[in-house]
């Protein structure tokens, strides 16, 4: 029998991340684009300069519910024949408000791009904000809340925002605002808002996909270019400061099975130079399956599904006053919430006396470095990529230059970031659960002053990022 031989590997090919080519609209906005071939789906990122700081003081909210109303009609199309139009082109149009601004995402068929790219133009130039509309987007969120109450990882992070920081800084409140400041919206203040807030010069487009026989200045000049408007006045985002004195806050829910765990502190911003070792030894504490938390929590207790330790960017800044939160979070059964918290401490305590080891560190480049062209295989992560960069005051070639820095921290500078980042009494810890369970093993533990908030104290989504702590990935 003859057979075929066997195929050989081939040669590697290099790869780094897509570096952007940047230009300017004679209108002020800024266009980074970024030529994939092969990519017949285009993404594009608008950043609009909006931040939740902005917000008038009683209608926080207010930039979540015009994000959403960009795309409930222009000056051209009412809301549902703009959403025909998008379909026509087999195009998607989403946006949502965070705390350094908002987004707004578009993917495409690269040869519906001018029509799309059209009525995105449409949208950020004349938005029409109709009262009917508006009044529907407002009751729509606040049918969300109730829900998201109901959800113990959204529970933990609002408990965690509130505990962080002051009460009267925008970073203690839900994100998407609580029904009390949501039900004062109407038409005029979203119009209000966006008059204020939004304008080219302030804007920032990011391209991405098969831009092959496309002239994507033509295309952008009879679109995104015809927006006027008088420049934007620079917005100072006020500092702030965060309490992460250790200490135990449960959230009391009777009956509960689980225990819904949020361990947080706030940390430094992309901008750091320490990032890359965070980043690394984060990972190797609670990035993966593998990572030590789900090592021991997991595998040898088999406490939990699984914990995750990440870190989130806030607010960045250049100037050193950027925030992350760095959290670990994950839930137990509430029988074995102490154990559980007894044994994640020890995790930590372990880390602090031994560091990380080689094995870990090497694993963590190649998951982290290694599946990197994997990651940035579509049009639209590159685009969200590189949009991310825009919105923290990054430089184009920081993703690139970040790859190139994890690879080349060591063991021991890895350990120490781990180690800085999740100090063992430095830590405010959430728990969502069954007071009757769970308060008495969690103070035997003596991890900080307990806290007892009933399961009705706030409201909102909790989110002080643009996910849930609790949530994030």
């Amino acid at each position: 029998m003859d057979l075929h031989p066997r195929p050989a590997g081939g040669e590697p090919k290099p790869w780094a991340f897509p570096a952007p080519e940047r230009s300017t609209l004679p209108n002020g906005l800024t266009v980074l684009r970024s030529h994939r071939p092969g990519q017949q789906v285009i993404a594009v990122e608008v950043n609009l300069l909006a931040p939740l700081t902005a917000e008038p003081a009683g209608q926080e909210g207010i930039a979540t519910i015009m994000a959403r109303a960009l795309s409930e009609g222009t000056d051209k199309l009412d809301a549902e024949e703009f959403a025909a139009e998008l379909e026509r082109c087999g195009a998607t149009l989403d946006a949502y408000a965070d705390h350094p601004g908002i987004r707004v995402s578009l993917e495409v068929p690269a040869s519906r791009l001018v029509k799309a790219l059209g009525l995105l133009g449409d949208a950020l130039r004349a938005p029409a904000f109709p009262e009917h509309e508006i009044d529907r987007l407002v009751h729509n969120r606040l049918d969300e809340i109730p829900h998201e109450l109901a959800n113990p990882a959204r529970r933990a992070a609002m408990a965690l925002s509130a505990a962080l920081f002051p009460a009267d800084h925008r970073m203690s409140r839900p994100r998407q605002g609580t029904a009390e400041s949501v039900r004062r919206i109407d038409a005029k203040a979203v119009r209000a808002f966006y008059d204020a807030h939004v304008r080219p010069s302030s804007t920032t487009a990011v391209v991405v996909g098969d831009l092959s026989g496309v002239d994507l200045d033509a295309v952008l000049a009879e679109t995104l270019g015809v927006w006027r408007a008088e420049p934007a006045v620079p917005f100072a985002i006020p500092p702030v400061t965060a309490d992460d004195t250790g200490r135990v806050i449960i959230v009391d829910r009777p009956g509960s099975v689980q225990t819904q765990l949020l361990l947080g502190r706030v940390g430094t911003d992309r901008h750091d130079r320490v990032w890359p070792a965070q980043q690394l030894g984060t990972y190797c504490l609670g990035g993966t399956l593998t990572s030590r938390l789900d090592r021991v929590l997991r595998e040898e207790k088999g406490y939990t599904y699984g914990v995750r330790a990440t870190a989130q960017v806030l607010y960045s800044s250049a100037d050193g006053t950027g925030l992350s939160l760095l959290a670990i979070h994950g839930s137990v059964a509430s029988d074995v919430t102490g154990p559980a918290l007894a044994d994640l401490w020890q995790v930590l305590r372990t880390l602090a006396e031994e560091g990380l080891t080689d094995e870990e560190r090497d694993l963590a480049v190649q998951n982290l470095v290694g599946v990197a062209p994997l990651r940035y295989e579509t049009a639209a992560a590159v685009a969200n990529t590189l949009a991310d960069q825009v919105e923290q005051g990054l430089p184009d070639d920081f993703q690139a230059q970040l790859y190139q820095r994890l690879a080349e921290t060591g063991t021991v500078e890895a350990s120490a970031a781990a180690v800085n980042a999740f100090p063992a009494n430095r830590l405010v810890t959430v728990l969502v659960g069954d007071r009757e369970q769970i308060e008495g093993p969690v103070r035997e533990l003596g991890i900080g002053e307990v806290t007892v908030l009933s399961d009705s104290e706030g409201e909102g989504d909790g989110e002080p990022g643009g996910a849930a702590a609790g949530d994030a990935a």
